[in-house]
């Protein structure tokens, strides 16, 4: 990806060395959290165990290494990459975007919807519109997933703004109440489709970057090996030997692919309804 020189986002909080402190509850922001937890389909039971864990705060300026401090720079330019997509195609429907937040974090971290370890991955958390992630959580996609290349790491933030779309154009308010309406299987089939359509979203925006002439060949397969590698049949078969569907929260290895794939290939918000598609 073509990211060097170019204009980064203003809407970066910096929190890394900080430290997160206890926030037991959380709300409806905490519930969310939980059920949508991470693009990786992680474990509900460490981020339960992040929210009533101690956290230590610390002072100490944090010193960032020179591959953090171009990740962070990276991470700001996918942001303002996507605020200017999603801004346009808002714009066309005569809505108005509002920008989320990313921030920057080490070990833990306080969000409106409870206190986050960096086990939990890069999360959205709709009760304050931000994303948070963990830089370190690059090495870990290059690593244990084998999805290497700096796009795989723009459809990671892609995917989490894709959320941020969906709260603001009332997804979110739709799909969570149904919790209370029905089993976790049950459920979990709306979850499953919730995360596809953010996938289709990082889709869509992948289908405009390509537009604004900043990918660079193998950016696409990039971003497809990682989709690929945080399927719900791919982690659990690697954790575990065996799949467990109806335990599904993000969907497959091939409807992962599938539903960016969509998005790349239309670009068109109106095109990402997963919910009704079979």
């Amino acid at each position: 990806m073509k990211w060097q020189g170019r204009r980064g986002s203003s809407n970066v909080e910096d929190r890394r060395g900080v430290g997160g402190k206890t926030l037991v509850g959380g709300g409806i922001g905490g519930i969310i959290i939980v059920l949508l937890m991470t693009l990786l389909g992680g474990n509900p039971g460490d981020l339960l165990s992040d929210l009533t864990g101690a956290g230590s705060g610390s002072n100490a300026p944090y010193e960032e290494t020179q591959q953090e401090k171009e990740l962070s720079q990276f991470v700001s330019v996918v942001l303002a990459d996507t605020e200017d997509v999603w801004t346009a195609q808002f714009k066309e429907r005569g809505l108005v975007y509002e920008k989320p937040t990313l921030v920057l974090y080490t070990d833990q971290v306080q969000s409106a919807c409870g206190t986050a370890g960096s086990s939990t991955g890069p999360f959205y958390c709709p009760g304050d519109r931000k994303l948070y992630i963990d830089l370190s959580f690059y090495n870990e996609l290059k690593q244990e997933f084998k999805a290497p290349g700096d796009f795989a790491m723009a459809y990671v933030i892609a995917h989490e703004v894709g959320h941020h779309v969906q709260t603001l154009l009332g997804t979110s308010d739709k799909i969570m109440p149904l919790r209370q309406k029905m089993s976790e299987a049950e459920f979990n089939k709306y979850l499953v489709r919730f995360e596809l359509q953010a996938d289709y979203f990082a889709g869509v925006w992948a289908h405009h970057a390509k537009g604004m002439d900043v990918l660079e060949e193998g950016d696409l397969e990039e971003a497809l090996t990682a989709a690929s590698a945080v399927g719900d049949d791919a982690i659990q078969k690697r954790a575990r030997g065996y799949v467990v569907p109806e335990s599904f929260t993000h969907g497959t290895s091939e409807q992962r692919k599938s539903w960016f794939s969509k998005g790349y290939q239309s670009g068109r918000i109106e095109d990402g309804d997963t919910f009704s598609s079979k």
